[in-house]
């Protein structure tokens, strides 16, 4: 039996990168996946978002693995479109078991010379979004009563610091701590939280003409001369 034979996951920016990484493998191991993404781009973001094409790439590759996906366009800056979405994969799927809170951006500034659009932005959707996708779909888990798991992307730098990245570490810093606070709270449903923090990951993200400047000090522009500098 695959460890998650009949179980549903809720997934926030699913449609490439991270997301779309751990629908398959949840997928390879027999789970359902209800994926959200917001398919545009952000403005202050200085690489181009994911796409429906996109989107539509991560529900074929599900489904080839012979699991059932429900996507939706859904931004976690809107607490209502996340609700609708997980009343959605609920009425298909009957239940969810596992949250993955994923979808997050990065920009690049000192501190003192981020304007307020490009900070508002990464704390709405690295930590705000994160506190919706909870206030959206948490219920879901409690009223079930199976217990439950709940997974949020923070990043090492939800651990320390760096230059050039204030607003991206403040956020982060911030998903650590609501992650120790709704385990807490939790814990009584049987429902886990847990935060991940990966560093440097192949996805647009990184792979960025921005990126790429900031982290190899503007001593690589190709994946490769990138990978030997991280």
């Amino acid at each position: 039996m695959k460890r998650l034979e009949g179980k549903v996951a809720y997934i926030t920016g699913v449609a490439r990168g991270q997301g779309r990484s751990h629908a398959i493998r949840f997928a390879e191991e027999g789970a359902d996946i209800i994926g959200i993404d917001v398919c545009s781009d952000i403005q202050t973001v200085p690489y181009p978002g994911a796409t429906e094409a996109d989107l539509a790439e991560t529900v074929k590759l599900v489904e080839g693995l012979g699991q059932r996906m429900v996507a939706h366009h859904a931004d976690v800056r809107d607490v209502d479109s996340l609700r609708a979405a997980a009343d959605d994969g609920r009425e298909k799927f009957g239940h969810i078991d596992v949250i993955i809170a994923n979808a997050g951006i990065v920009s690049y500034a000192p501190i003192l010379d981020i304007d307020e659009p490009t900070w508002q932005a990464v704390l709405d959707i690295n930590l705000t979004g994160v506190w919706k996708t909870m206030k959206a779909v948490v219920p879901a888990l409690i009223e079930r009563n199976k217990g439950g798991s709940v997974i949020v992307t923070s990043s090492v730098l939800g651990f320390f610091a760096m230059p050039n990245l204030g607003h991206y570490v403040a956020a982060k810093h911030g998903v650590t701590g609501l992650m120790r606070s709704l385990a807490l709270e939790l814990a009584p449903h049987d429902i886990r939280v847990n935060s991940v923090h990966p560093s440097t990951v192949e996805t647009p993200m990184i792979l960025n003409e921005a990126s790429l400047r900031l982290f190899t000090g503007g001593q690589g522009d190709t994946r490769e001369e990138a990978a030997a500098a991280m």
